[in-house]
């Protein structure tokens, strides 16, 4: 079977034939050369208007990466037409199979992006012998294409998180759509402000926005703010996992200055090596580990009491009805308040001046998946781990839309990856 019938199978284009393929050796490589050249009596199409013009004349040729075949790179040699348009003038002609000034074929850069999902975009580029410039680029015309092209319609349910991007606090605002049946990335802000997540609001729509029933997030108040302001008819559930979070932070905190103080006065190191023991769940304890927990429990310790104020908090969220839930909060938040222990006091507050949005975690308990949100932000942290971090903003946007955005693609004759 000859290269050409293979190609017009997979990727023909109207009004250009395959003229001739020839196998080149160079720099210790072959390549395929596919030369291309124009039906006859066919016009060109002007780049600027996409009208079809008479010819001007004709420039050198000019090679187009197609997708390697059999290890082969493959090169698309078409000697471009310049077209004299009444209206834009002499330009050169445009070509279905790029756009542009790119040396790569538009199926070739679809077929980039298809692969950056699955692999780094640098192990793309060397399993490709291409430029990480290339896969970039190419991963960025996907994600432009599909942003472009995306349905909105028939958002009820988001969550609204953020992730650290690199150190020294740079942050992105993320907000995911946790529909039943359809769980995806809807938007990357830079930074966790107010203007990042109105950025979202804005896109989206008032319409849209009004049509908004449930908006799971954490509690950082410029958040809250937008969310009470744009998605007014939405139920705003304040996200168990940010809590619990919160509350091991703080028992991480009692431990560690308690650990300190008993070196400093010279007693025994009992808190050395608990960290785990005191922010894990009994269930995922070892064996070794429950036995050194049932030792340290014995000690009358700030890092004991506060571990057990935090495992007899879990039975808040086995609660049923809202009312009842809100009865236990209150004992707890006195219980935590008369300890006398400073970081679970301020989680007790903080649980009081929140108490009405963490109770909507109950109303909304069965209509949607409330642990989606921390599921998406796992492989959020996924993605930004496998590329050791972006040093830009655009080029971790571009990744987290490609990799969790659920982005339509063009229909093709043909699909290679």
């Amino acid at each position: 079977m000859l290269v050409k019938t293979i190609l017009n199978r997979v990727q023909k284009f109207k009004h250009f034939v395959y003229d001739q393929v020839d196998l080149i050796e160079a720099e210790g490589e072959i390549a395929l050369w596919v030369l291309l050249r124009p039906r006859k009596n066919s016009q060109a199409i002007c780049s600027g208007c996409d009208h079809r013009r008479p010819g001007y004349d004709t420039l050198a040729p000019r090679r187009f990466e197609f997708v390697p075949l059999w290890g082969i790179r493959v090169f698309f040699v078409y000697a471009l037409r310049r077209v004299e348009c009444p209206d834009c003038g002499v330009v050169v002609e445009s070509v279905p199979w790029a756009s542009g000034k790119n040396q790569l074929t538009e199926t070739y850069r679809w077929f980039l992006a298809r692969w950056a999902r699955r692999l780094s975009w640098k192990e793309t580029a060397e399993s490709f012998r291409t430029s990480w410039e290339n896969v970039f680029r190419s991963v960025k015309m996907a994600v432009v294409w599909g942003l472009e092209h995306r349905d909105l319609s028939g958002i009820t349910a988001i969550g609204v998180d953020e992730i650290s991007r690199r150190k020294g606090h740079k942050y992105l605002t993320l907000v995911y759509q946790i529909n039943d049946g359809c769980k995806r990335l809807l938007w990357v802000g830079k930074d966790r402000t107010e203007e990042s997540l109105r950025g979202f609001f804005d896109l989206l729509g008032e319409q849209r926005s009004l049509a908004i029933e449930f908006v799971c997030s954490d509690m950082w108040k410029p958040y809250l703010k937008v969310i009470a302001e744009k998605a007014k008819k939405a139920l705003n559930i304040l996200d168990r996992f940010h809590i619990a979070a919160q509350m091991n932070k703080a028992i991480d905190e009692v431990r560690a200055a308690e650990s300190r103080r008993l070196k400093a006065d010279g007693y025994e190191a009992v808190l050395t090596k608990t960290r785990w023991l005191l922010l894990k769940r009994p269930e995922h304890l070892t064996e070794k580990q429950e036995v050194k927990l049932a030792e340290l429990l014995q000690y009358n310790l700030k890092a004991v009491r506060s571990y057990l104020l935090k495992e007899d908090f879990q039975r808040f969220w086995d609660y049923r009805l809202p009312y009842w839930a809100g009865l236990f909060l209150d004992q707890w938040c006195t219980r935590a308040m008369r300890s006398r222990i400073e970081p679970l006091k301020e989680i007790a507050g903080m649980l009081r001046s929140h108490k009405a949005l963490i109770l909507n975690w109950f109303k909304a308990r069965g209509v949607i998946s409330l642990g989606a949100v921390e599921g998406l932000n796992n492989k959020t942290k996924v993605t930004m781990r496998k590329a050791y971090g972006y040093r830009t903003f655009e080029a971790a946007e571009t990744s987290l839309y490609h990799s969790l955005g659920d982005l339509p693609e063009p229909k093709g004759t043909h699909r290679f990856c």
